[in-house]
């Protein structure tokens, strides 16, 4: 498949980042169908942080995929030195640590890695292992570089995996899929984005959870636009909420069984002509909206 590369971002200096988030107040809306597809035109790095369910993998189909593991800290409680005296109980703040009075039990799938537990322990009784909760995994789209986080099935927290995948981004634009919704995955990947692009519905759910989202970029100051997808005609909602609010629309993509087939079936929306000419449209508006060049 030809790729089509957004030429100033190769032209940009070595050193040069712009890390632009893509998220939704809602799952379903299309986030990852516009972020793998922008990525393709724009000749962007695509970088999936929706780690729970990280799915963009099924649409770019990377090669030379490299792996490695994201570990996290634990504490060890040396039962020949602990008195059982429970203040590093009392510490934890994420009730990770139990005292039966017989030994100090461990949750570990609740603990934080914050040592407040050894911090306070007077016998020295804790010291710090280490378990993997995830993966990280980076491959190759053509000149696209993709870099996925994996949460291990039954770990709670997504958020050290997502940390770990946003450290040491490659240089130029990395479009980042955020996870869905705005929980504190979320928002420790806006932590790390220079601008956001909001994906939305035409529905009562979709403009409802799209305003939450932008309360949430708004409170981070990013720069911010908005894409309306499975957009019908008539269905003006989203355009009237965001020219009360005075917010950017980068474009509409309708909605159409075409798409709905390529997408069920792994292709990208750029292979059809008609939504070609849709992304190649809205990476002029991210030009203008977004100028980084």
């Amino acid at each position: 498949m030809e790729v089509w590369v957004w030429q100033q971002a190769e032209d940009l200096e070595e050193e040069y980042k712009l890390n632009l988030a893509v998220l939704s107040g809602k799952g379903g809306t299309g986030k990852t169908t516009i972020s793998t597809n922008l990525s393709v035109i724009i000749g962007a790095n695509y970088i999936d942080c929706d780690v729970e369910e990280p799915n963009g993998f099924i649409f770019l189909k990377p090669s030379q995929i490299k792996s490695k593991e994201v570990k996290v800290d634990y504490p060890v409680v040396d039962s020949s030195r602990c008195t059982l005296c429970g203040e590093c109980v009392k510490v934890c703040q994420f009730n990770a640590l139990a005292n039966t009075k017989k030994e100090i039990m461990l949750f570990e799938k609740l603990c934080h890695s914050c040592r407040a537990c050894q911090i306070v322990c007077k016998h020295n009784a804790i010291t710090f292992g280490k378990r993997v909760i995830g993966t990280i995994e980076e491959g190759q789209y053509y000149n696209v570089i993709c870099k996925r986080g994996i949460l291990n099935v039954g770990e709670a927290m997504a958020v050290p995996v997502i940390k770990e995948l946003l450290k040491n981004l490659p240089a130029g634009v990395n479009l980042i899929d955020c996870a869905p919704g705005t929980s504190c995955n979320v928002v420790s990947t806006l932590q790390y984005s220079d601008s956001a692009i909001l994906v939305t519905e035409p529905t009562s759910f979709g403009l409802n959870d799209l305003k939450m989202a932008v309360e949430l970029v708004r409170s981070f100051n990013l720069p911010f636009a908005v894409i309306i997808n499975k957009y019908r005609e008539g269905d003006d909602r989203i355009q009237s909420y965001c020219k009360k609010e005075n917010i950017e629309i980068l474009g509409l993509i309708p909605y159409d069984r075409k798409a709905a087939e390529a997408y069920s079936s792994g292709k990208m929306l750029v292979e059809l002509p008609e939504y070609r000419e849709i992304f190649e449209s809205i990476t002029e508006r991210l030009r203008e909206v977004f100028p980084w060049n």
